[in-house]
């Protein structure tokens, strides 16, 4: 069955946060109430349109696949009164190896085969999609440094992880995408 949409916008082929920001500025476009479709195939793509949505006030209806390819429909808010929240508080890529050592959770939120193929010595993988899901797996009397490719996606589960009550988070930046250490390929 075909969903009657507005605008279709063509993100086949881009990661994090490639559909994102093209959705964002396809936006700009498209009138109060109509509906966008996005195509995308990054899996995380699912999370990542759905956190966004959420944090600007447009309604994230939902996702259906067909053929390998995600199509996400969204409900553009026109609401001047949201305006997108970037979480405050920030870590850099060089100051995590030592805060961890402290006691603090890595947590890489990308997908768990961009996790495969390269992440931080002792961090743990929770992809965005499955944040909720698994929350009890982190310790809320822990500092969380949240990290990704870019920040972006990091950025939206950090502000998850604050509403559900966690106080000590961190969004890392620049994240993985520009990580000058080593970086592992082992999976536990």
């Amino acid at each position: 069955m075909s969903l009657k949409v507005d605008v279709k916008l063509d993100c086949k082929g881009l990661a994090c946060p490639m559909p994102i920001v093209k959705t964002k500025k396809a936006m700009n476009d498209v009138n109060d109430g109509q509906i966008i479709e996005v195509q995308a195939t990054d899996k995380g793509s699912t999370a990542d349109l759905k956190a966004w949505s959420e944090s600007v006030g447009h309604q994230y209806i939902g996702t259906k696949e067909e053929n390998g390819v995600l199509l996400h429909y969204i409900r553009k808010n026109d609401d001047d009164n949201v305006v997108e929240k970037k979480f405050a508080s920030t870590i850099t890529n060089g100051e995590i190896i030592d805060r961890a050592a402290s006691g603090g959770i890595i947590l890489d939120v990308r997908e768990e085969a961009e996790y495969a193929f390269g992440h931080i010595e002792g961090s743990k993988s929770i992809p965005m999609g499955e944040l909720e899901d698994r929350l009890v797996e982190l310790d809320k009397d822990k500092e969380v440094y949240v990290i990704c490719r870019t920040g972006t996606r990091s950025d939206l589960a950090a502000q998850k992880l604050a509403e559900k009550g966690f106080t000590k988070v961190y969004n890392v930046l620049p994240g993985i995408g520009s990580w000058h250490g080593d970086l592992s390929n082992e999976l536990k």
